[in-house]
This record gives structure tokens, sequence and C-alpha cells, in this order.
């Protein structure tokens, strides 16, 4: 399974993603996110962390997005910290893979995962993307991306700090099972029983999904 993370410069979207469906996803305050990201590493087998990095292309930019950069290094650290190097997106990166073109707009890149993974469904029949909205449909095109191993050659951060180009795909562990645990200040609610045993929904307090 990978965490995959939107950031933002005060909240970020989480998704956490097994490769055929969402089995979590939520948007949360930036210090939530990095408890789950050290809930998520302590607590998985192989646990991968992608996140979406901010690239330049010469335009004028506020102080959001300085603010964004500040959070993502903070998230690789907490990575880091657990001995996971944070594999680092582009967005062209993203668009390429999922769409053909770095020009597609967000809309195409949500109708591209609708295509491949499936709807979100219901409440009474949730989907694979059941729960998906607003963010989180960047951190799962993130996720999707980083699991296909197609962000290029991926620039992997972490290790004191450094970041390397790390060449080649990188597979996911095929054998690795989703957990069931609760990260900090979530609380587990029920599960369709449409779901796998061992996929379990979870609902972050003060959270939008």
């Amino acid at each position: 399974m990978i965490l995959a993370i939107d950031p933002g410069p005060e909240q970020s979207a989480v998704v956490f993603w097994n490769g055929s469906r969402v089995v979590e996803c939520a948007i949360l305050d930036n210090r939530k996110v990095r408890e789950c990201i050290g809930s998520y590493c302590d607590a998985t087998h192989k646990p991968r962390v992608a996140i979406e990095m901010i690239a330049s292309y010469g335009m004028a930019v506020g102080a959001s997005v300085f603010n964004t950069c500040v959070q993502i290094g903070r998230m690789v650290e907490m990575a880091d910290r657990c001995g996971v190097r944070a594999e680092l997106v582009f967005r062209k990166d993203v668009k390429l893979h999922l769409c053909g073109t770095p020009r597609a707009k967000d809309a195409n890149v949500a109708q591209a995962l609708r295509d491949r993974i499936g709807e979100k469904g219901t409440k009474a029949k949730p989907g694979p993307l059941f729960g998906m909205r607003s963010h989180t449909w960047a951190a799962l095109a993130v996720a999707v991306t980083a699991w296909d191993g197609a962000a290029g050659p991926a620039i992997v951060a972490g290790e004191g700090g450094s970041a390397k180009v790390a060449g080649g795909k990188s597979k996911a562990d095929s054998n690795t099972h989703d957990k069931a645990w609760v990260l900090p200040g979530v609380s587990r609610v029920s599960v369709p029983s449409e779901h796998p045993p061992l996929e379990k929904d979870f609902v972050a307090k003060g959270a939008r999904r």
C-alpha cells in the first residue's frame, strides 16, 4: 500500500492506495498528516510515501507556494525519521502518465482515474473510489503514478536530507496486505460488507472528506 499526499500550506489531502481501490482518503491539517506518515510507516511492511512536488515554471508565486514547500520538507523529514525515503512526484509526470499530455486539466485527470479504477458509488454500495472529493483526486493521481513507476526519474528525498534521482521503475510489493490500524486522531467507522475484510475505512475527526 502507498500513502500519497497532495500538499498545501495549511491542509493536505491524503490517500491510501492498494493498487486497485482507495482504502482511505481525507483532508487533514498538516500536523495530522505528519502524524499519519509516522503511524503508517511504523505499522506497514515496506511502506511507500509519495508526495506531489512543486516545480518552477518561471511565473511569480505567492507566499502559499513557499509555505507549501516548507510543509513538503517537513513531511519528507517525518518519513526519513521512519527510514522511508519519500518519492517526490511532479504534476506534469502525473498528467503525462494518466492523460498522455502535460496540458491536461484537473477534470481530465479525475476522469482518467475513474475510467481506470471505477466510480465512487454510494454509501450503501461504495465503489473503489468511495469518499473521493476535492484535493484527494490529486493525491490519488500521485499514488497511481508512483505505484505504476511512471513518475519519470523519481526524485527520492531522505537519508539525511539528501535528494537522489532513482533510475528505473519501482515495483510495489504484491504480497503486502493492507493493515487495519487507526491513525492518530482518527476513529474507526463501520465497514460495508462489500469491502474486502482487510480493508478498513477511517474518518478523521475534524477533517473534510
